[in-house]
């Protein structure tokens, strides 16, 4: 069927490039929700939100694999006068003229478990001085290995991996989602174009009949069966019903434009709206939809989220209170004049540094810093309890309406049933004189608004039945989850 969708879009397209008159293009309600999926700007808009939440994502992992850094400068000349310093303190200026080289390959690693970093590395120095008495110097460090290990800060790693993955399954959940709600507004713009073609379709009908019907008051008249006032009404009628299939006309053409245009196709495509025949037979029990959210939806995800950015920041706060970092380095070196000597006689490189930085008055403020990021944890655990009591009151309402739309529905389809058979055996009525014109009036305008309230009432159902799915992101039809591949979608 989507392949079938695609070809006919093409077609409509090449008809218009080509100058042929506009397409056709009889349409179903899930032709049009599958269209908007795939070429809808919303869907654009929520795939590139995932895209911005998966690239994250992948920087985050990639932050947790060892990292390979080659650093070098290749070369540096100097050519001028320096400062110097003699043994008298005294200052001159003397000239320099040297050339130096230098390269660094190091591999580095993020410790998750204490949130410091460990890196291997190993460098080569050339210094060769120019001008009278030159000579070359290389300095060599085989290997060292170095280790930064903040003692009381916060572990931004550890952190980091109990709060990336559950935003990217709440970016994939929020897609999901968003495709649903595509469809959704998909699904509303597809039932306003079928209203205003239902619209269009009886007040065609009804200037159709109102011509016959003063046509027939004109005879009558002339044979004196009804009164002149009589005969103004039926025209007063023909008149009315014109005048609506002018306005029917306008509204119809503003729904194809706005339904075209959601779905991104061309302007010489008529869609033809179809009304759905029958709708799914499927019970739907609170209990089990509330777990199914709880468990799909991006809203719990984002719940969980929320509570570990706050504790986070408490956590920040506290480490924020003093500052202790050990920074330690072992290896080797070796200098020399050539390059094989630099690696010969080498000699133990060790560097090991405590640094430290404790408040002694800060007149409270790293306190108050921790207090604030506590209140607002709480604060934030408020606000979690009272989103979730209103999703779920949220969910029970929608899944009471669902319930009671399928009653709804039903009714709304036998009383345009009965209104329809009732109006066709008052203009036979009519036309023999036993009932009057207002009674005529009333059984046309019973009958619009019940096949109208129809209309409305299958749309209705629709539209809870797709938030449902959008809140449960599970496809009770078919009785499984609303999946996708992920990976799939954002390599296309």
């Amino acid at each position: 069927m989507d392949k079938l969708l695609f070809i006919l879009i093409l077609l409509c397209h090449a008809g218009t490039v080509f100058g042929q008159t506009p397409q056709t293009l009889l349409m179903t309600m899930e032709e049009a929700m599958g269209a908007a999926r795939k070429g809808s700007v919303d869907a654009e808009v929520a795939l590139n939100r995932l895209r911005s939440a998966y690239w994250g994502y992948r920087s985050y992992k990639a932050e947790l694999l060892p990292e390979v850094d080659f650093k070098a400068t290749l070369p540096s000349y100097r050519k001028q006068y320096s400062s110097y310093m003699n043994s008298e303190g005294n200052y001159t200026f003397v000239p320099n003229n040297y050339l130096q080289m230098d390269g660094e390959l190091s591999v580095s690693q993020n410790i998750w478990l204490t949130g410091g970093s460990i890196a291997l590395t190993t460098s080569l120095d050339f210094y060769r001085q120019l001008g009278g008495g030159s000579y070359n110097r290389f300095m060599s460090i085989p290997v060292a290995v170095t280790l930064n290990q903040p003692i009381f800060s916060v572990n931004h790693v550890k952190w980091d991996r109990r709060i990336e993955p559950v935003k990217y399954e709440e970016a994939k959940a929020e897609f999901l989602s968003a495709t649903e709600d595509v469809a959704a507004s998909a699904l509303r713009l597809y039932f306003s174009l079928l209203m205003a073609k239902e619209n269009h379709s009886i007040a065609t009908q009804n200037v159709r009949q109102a011509e016959k019907l003063y046509d027939v008051a004109k005879e009558k008249r002339e044979m004196g069966r009804i009164s002149r006032n009589d005969l103004l009404q039926m025209e007063l009628n023909l008149l009315d019903a014109q005048t609506s299939l002018t306005d029917c006309e306008s509204s119809l053409k503003s729904a194809m434009f706005q339904l075209r245009t959601f779905l991104g196709f061309d302007s010489g495509v008529d869609i033809i709206p179809e009304i759905p025949t029958s709708v799914p037979e499927v019970r739907i029990q609170y209990e089990d939809a509330l777990e199914r959210a709880l468990a799909n939806n991006s809203f719990a995800k984002s719940m969980l989220r929320k509570r570990l950015e706050a504790d986070y920041e408490v956590a920040k706060a506290k480490g924020a209170q003093r500052e202790v970092n050990l920074f330690a380095q072992i290896g080797y070196t070796g200098t020399d004049h050539d390059f094989r000597g630099s690696y010969s006689n080498l000699k133990d490189n060790q560097v090991v540094e405590i640094g430290f930085s404790i408040p002694l008055v800060d007149w409270g403020r790293r306190k108050g810093q921790v207090k604030v990021a506590e209140s607002n944890r709480r604060l934030v655990e408020s606000q979690v309890r009272q989103e979730n009591q209103n999703f779920s009151q949220n969910l029970f309402i929608l899944i009471e309406r669902y319930g009671n739309q399928q009653q709804q529905l039903e009714r709304a389809r036998r009383a345009d049933e009965i209104a329809a058979q009732r109006y066709a055996t008052n203009v036979e009525t009519y036309l023999v004189g036993k009932i009057s014109t207002l009674d005529l009036n009333d059984s046309r305008v019973t009958k619009d608004e019940a096949r109208r309230e129809y209309v409305n009432e299958l749309y209705l159902f629709w539209n809870y039945y797709y938030q449902i799915r959008s809140l449960t992101l599970w496809d009770y039809e078919r009785g499984c989850g609303i999946d996708a591949d992920i990976e799939t979608i954002l390599n296309n």
